[in-house]
C-alpha cells in the first residue's frame, strides 16, 4: 500500500476531508496534499502549505523551550517547581516536584478536564492549575495533560520574562524560517489559507482560524498564552522542527510520547511523537532516521464518538514510511 492508496481511502470514508502528509527520510522531502477544506461541492483544494489549527502539537514547541533554558543553564531537570512558581508549593508534599517530573509528565494534580474551566476567567484557571493538590507522587505514573504543559509555559515566562509565543518566535519559528507557524493565523494570513476546524455551538458555529481547545480559547482572550494548544501551522513548517530534534546532539525525547503503538503502528517502540486532537500527529524515529508529519481536520464537521478512525490512519501511514513505501 501507498500513502496515496491509504489517504485516499481514509477520504473516501470520511475521516476527513483532506490530509497533508510529509516526511523527510535520509535528508530527502516529500509532501503530499490530499482533498478538501470541507466535504462541501466547492471547498478549497488542500494545498502542501494549508494551515491547520495543530492543537496538542503545540506542547512539544513548550517543552522545547525549557529545554533550551536548560541548554543556556538558565534551568535544570533536578531544579524544583516551587522555585519558580512559588504558589505551587501550597502543599508540602508539591514542594519536591522537579522540572524532569514536567518534561517526563510524571505528575499527576487533582484538575478537573480543562474543558470544564473554559467558562472561568484566565486567572482563575491558572490558579486552578497551580493550587491543586497532588493525587500521587511525583515521579511515579506517567499522564499526559494539558496541565502540566501549562506548568512549563508558566516557568519558561518566569525565567525569561517573555511571553512564551514571543519565545517560539525566538527560538524556533524565526531561525527555522517556520514562516507559516503562528498562535494568531487571522492575523496574518487569509480564511481561504487555514482549514477550518469544526462546527462547535459553544462558540456559536464554525472554528476557523482560531483555537479549538476550549481552555486555551479562553486564555488567548485575555493574551494568555501556556502552550498546551493554540498553535497553527503547516507540514513544511513542522518538518523542519521535527529535522532540528531528530538531529539535536542531545536526543533525549523529553516532552514527547513515546512509544504509542495505538497511534504510531508497528514501529512505535523507535518513535517519539504527538498528536493533536484535531487530527495532526507529529513522528519521529531516529533509527530509521526519518520524520513524518499527518495534518487534517478529523473532526470536522463535528468530532466522531472516538479517535480510532484517525488513529487507524495514522499507524497506516506510519508504518507505511517508516518501513521504507511512500
Amino acid at each position: 500500500m501507498q500513502v496515496s492508496d491509504r489517504i485516499g481511502r481514509a477520504i473516501k470514508e470520511k475521516s476527513a476531508p483532506g490530509y497533508v502528509v510529509g516526511w523527510i527520510k535520509n535528508g530527502g522531502q516529500k509532501v503530499l496534499p490530499f482533498g478538501n477544506f470541507t466535504y462541501d461541492q466547492n471547498a478549497p483544494l488542500v494545498r502542501e502549505d494549508s494551515i491547520y489549527d495543530i492543537a496538542s502539537i503545540t506542547k512539544v514547541f513548550t517543552s522545547g523551550i525549557l529545554l533550551k533554558l536548560i541548554g543556556k543553564n538558565q534551568l535544570s531537570l533536578g531544579d524544583n517547581l516551587v522555585k519558580f512558581i512559588p504558589e505551587f508549593g501550597n502543599y508540602p508534599e508539591k514542594k519536591s516536584v522537579t522540572i524532569k517530573n514536567l518534561l517526563e509528565y510524571k505528575l499527576n494534580l487533582a484538575i478537573p478536564s480543562m474543558a470544564s474551566l473554559k467558562n472561568e476567567r484566565a486567572e482563575q484557571i491558572i490558579k486552578t492549575i497551580t493550587e491543586a493538590q497532588l493525587r500521587e507522587a511525583p515521579g511515579t505514573k506517567y499522564l499526559y495533560t494539558n496541565s502540566t504543559t501549562m506548568l512549563m509555559g508558566l516557568v519558561a515566562e518566569k525565567i525569561s520574562g517573555k511571553k512564551l509565543n514571543i519565545l517560539m518566535e525566538e527560538y524556533f519559528f524565526t531561525p527555522l524560517k517556520m514562516s507559516r507557524t503562528t498562535f494568531g493565523p487571522l492575523e496574518k494570513f487569509s480564511k481561504g489559507e487555514i482549514v477550518p476546524t469544526e462546527m462547535d455551538d459553544w462558540r456559536g458555529g464554525l472554528v476557523h482560524g482560531q483555537v479549538h481547545d476550549e481552555s486555551a480559547y479562553t486564555l488567548q482572550k485575555t493574551g494568555v498564552c501556556l502552550g498546551a494548544a493554540g498553535l497553527f501551522s503547516t507540514v513544511p513548517d513542522l518538518l523542519k522542527f521535527a529535522e532540528m530534534t531528530l538531529n539535536a546532539d542531545k536526543y533525549s525525547g523529553l516532552g514527547w510520547e513515546h512509544n504509542e503503538s495505538i497511534r504510531m503502528g508497528k514501529y512505535a517502540p523507535e518513535i517519539i511523537g504527538k498528536s493533536g486532537f484535531t487530527g495532526c500527529m507529529i513522528m519521529l524515529n531516529k533509527t530509521k532516521n526519518t520524520s513524518l508529519v499527518i495534518l487534517s481536520n478529523s473532526i470536522y464537521p463535528k468530532r466522531p464518538v472516538d479517535a480510532e478512525s484517525r488513529n487507524s490512519v495514522r499507524r497506516d501511514v506510519a508504518d507505511i514510511v517508516f518501513g521504507g513505501l511512500s
